[in-house]
């Protein structure tokens, strides 16, 4: 639906969206940024091997990230309209008289958008499982954990993204002469699930963090005392150096998405905009950029290691796996 007017009562609103698309430019020029940053190490170190799981997931990552900053502009720059319209609904706004027309285009974006999200968390949590599943030396029992516990918790937030969508209709505001695509929920109270999907996602995060400290933990110790423990340690050095990064961020997106639910963010003052701002940059660096990194960093470090080791191309891969059965090829 489309909503039209002209009303000085919609100027804090036009100033938020116009404030707020500065911050859009910003992650999708992050993005970008990073994509032109690593297209050479992407051309050597995924495309120039052999494919596996973690080879499709990274292009999926990279690629549906591009995807996404994409459909976000055309939803949210100010100066972009999408306007599909279809009929006339209702009076949104009696003091302004604003109209509604159906409007396909928003709709279309706005579930894209979201199961985009869904889709990109759960192949996050799959790299995090095979590290994870890794570095417990393979254990059938963590695996079968992690499996299930992931599992549970991405249908949920499925379920929940399919109800959100199922009751919501993506709308557009032409607001003096700028545009915005906005959800528009007109026959059920479903405000509690995104919350609900960001307070899921969070917990599956913090487990996946306990856990990787844990078995470094374990790991460093029992490697102390090992004449060959330089190269375990050094691989578990750029594992975590890649974890803390990528879960550091994802603390701060969640513990923004959590604060939305004060109502005091709810206004279109300062704060609030420089809020939604950081959230939306930190979002998308940590979905799109540091999940990609996650495998980068790691394949990065093993051409190296290979490079530069006297003992051949297997010899090091081999002795890693014979003390944490921990695979550093191409896989990981």
């Amino acid at each position: 639906m489309t909503a039209v007017s002209n009303d000085p009562y919609w100027w804090p609103q036009i100033n938020f969206n116009i404030n707020f698309s500065y911050y859009i430019a910003a992650s999708s020029a992050a993005v970008l940024y990073d994509w032109a940053l690593t297209i050479g190490q992407e051309f050597e170190l995924v495309w120039g091997h052999h494919w596996s799981l973690i080879t499709v997931l990274y292009i999926g990552l990279r690629y549906i990230g591009i995807v996404y900053i994409v459909i976000n502009m055309l939803q949210l720059l100010p100066t972009v309209s999408v306007t599909d319209e279809v009929r006339v609904s209702e009076i949104l706004n009696t003091s302004s008289s604003v109209q509604h027309t159906d409007c396909n285009s928003c709709n279309v974006m706005y579930f894209t958008v979201n199961w985009m999200s869904v889709v990109t968390n759960a192949m996050l949590g799959v790299i995090m499982i095979t590290r994870l599943y890794a570095m417990y030396q393979k254990s059938r029992n963590m695996l079968i954990f992690l499996v299930v516990f992931f599992t549970s918790v991405t249908i949920a937030c499925g379920v929940m993204t399919g109800m959100l969508n199922k009751y919501t209709i993506g709308g557009e505001l032409i607001l003096s002469g700028t545009y915005m695509c906005y959800p528009y929920d007109p026959e059920a109270d479903t405000a509690i699930l995104l919350p609900m999907t960001w307070i899921l996602s969070t917990v599956w995060e913090v487990l996946a963090l306990c856990l990787a400290v844990w078995i470094v933990v374990k790991h460093f110790r029992e490697l102390q005392q090992s004449p060959t423990g330089w190269v375990v340690r050094d691989y578990f050095t750029v594992l975590m150096r890649t974890h803390v990064v990528y879960f550091a961020s994802f603390v701060a997106v969640s513990c923004l998405n959590l604060g939305l639910l004060f109502p005091s963010l709810d206004s279109l003052a300062v704060g609030p905009q420089i809020y939604f701002g950081i959230r939306q940059v930190l979002s998308v660096m940590q979905l799109f950029v540091l999940g990609p990194r996650l495998i980068l960093g790691v394949r990065q470090h093993h051409a190296k290691v290979v490079d530069n080791s006297d003992a051949g191309v297997d010899m090091i891969p081999m002795s890693f796996q014979q003390r944490t059965h921990l695979s550093t090829g191409s896989g990981v």
